[in-house]
């Protein structure tokens, strides 16, 4: 059944009305996104350390200096943070850490290094001595809960 001009008028009004209304929209869509895809760039990565194994360190180590690198050529913002408790306290102290020269490489980079100050804390009671920690590490009051808050922020878990 063929429409009338009049009928033919109103639809075309109709559209260009619907195509107005919805404009706005479309463009803040793609405004948002363009931010969202901006902030996806943004990767965290927190990296436990709970075992006093050199091979282990290393491997967390290369995995970190991997990611960075990586992202890094990308053009992707990155933070990655080490934390260290229990018997993988021993990569972050003076005394004993097997990595002391990677740890100072990478935090030159960026990476972040913490200890745990629970741990640090138990060792220097059960070695009957003060146990420090590398000039580049920073001590948190409990490893396990600065992992856990940073996984409640959204950062990601990797334990070698």
């Amino acid at each position: 059944m063929p429409i009338s001009k009049g009928e033919g008028m109103r639809r075309v009004q109709l559209v260009l009305a619907l195509a107005i209304a919805v404009a706005p929209q479309i463009a803040w869509a793609q405004q948002n996104h363009s931010q969202q895809s901006a902030w996806t760039k943004q990767h965290r990565v927190v990296i436990q350390v709970d075992q006093d194994d050199p091979k282990a360190m290393n491997l967390a180590l290369n995995n970190a200096a991997n990611m960075k690198e990586y992202w890094d050529k990308k053009g992707e913002k990155s933070q990655i943070e080490f934390v260290a408790f229990g018997p993988g306290l021993q990569m972050v102290r003076s005394d004993t850490s097997p990595v002391h020269d990677r740890i100072a490489e990478l935090s030159k980079k960026g990476i972040v290094f913490s200890g745990c100050g629970n741990t640090r804390a138990n060792q220097s009671k059960a070695e009957n001595k003060p146990v420090d920690l590398l000039s580049e590490v920073r001590e948190v009051p409990t490893g396990v809960a600065r992992i856990t808050e940073l996984e409640e922020q959204g950062w990601s878990y990797l334990r070698p």
